[in-house]
């Protein structure tokens, strides 16, 4: 580039991206309280990674510092802070393991997916909006039933609540999961049938 520029989406220590590094980097605490039983540090945790989600975002625009790097680490993080309170309220038996196999199990899947792709040349495919309502509604509900144990007057609000947003999730999750895997089988399908239109030129 003139003057020796780099590429902006090519840059690691941008403000925003220290800030998701952060982020990522308080998974362990946010888990450690949870398993603790110290619900209200866990959730002080989360809400400190909740504003350093909101600023890597507005940062990211306002200096345009929008990276590659940050646009892996983002949701990268969101994924962690679901992980980490399943596995932590199972722990303490706010929630049963099924939940944490079916919400793991999609993540799972769409890795087999990426893979799947890779091998036919192509990169992971664009982020559904169902996907995002899905890990909206986790992100949230989760977080509701952990506060019932953290304030247990609450627990008769947001128990309900919070697993009614965490059931929707999943099954929105789970749909969304469904929607990568026929988009994923449409693209391989399209793939070999231009390779065998090719050959049949080439012959």
């Amino acid at each position: 580039m003139a003057g020796g520029e780099r590429d902006p989406g090519s840059r690691v220590w941008t403000v925003p991206n220290v800030l998701s590094m952060l982020r990522i980097a308080l998974v362990p605490v946010f888990l450690a309280f949870i398993v603790a039983g110290e619900y209200l540090g866990a959730l002080i945790v989360l809400v400190t990674a909740s504003l350093t989600d909101l600023a890597d975002g507005y940062l990211a625009r306002r200096l345009n510092q929008v990276t590659r790097l940050g646009q892996l680490l983002d949701p990268a993080a969101d994924r962690l802070y679901i992980f980490a309170t399943l596995i932590g309220l199972a722990w303490r038996e706010f929630v049963p393991w099924w939940i944490v196999v079916v919400i793991v199990g999609r993540d799972v899947l769409l890795a087999v997916l990426g893979v799947v792709l890779a091998n036919h040349g192509y990169g992971p495919l664009p982020v559904h909006t169902l996907g995002k309502v899905a890990t909206f509604a986790l992100f949230f509900g989760l977080p509701v039933i952990m506060l019932g144990a953290a304030f247990p007057e609450l627990s008769a609000v947001s128990l309900p609540l919070g697993w009614a947003l965490t059931l929707w999730g999943a099954f929105l999750y789970w749909w969304a999961g469904a929607i990568y895997a026929l988009e994923t089988f449409r693209v391989i399908r399209t793939d070999r049938h231009s390779l065998g239109l090719r050959s049949d030129t080439l012959d």
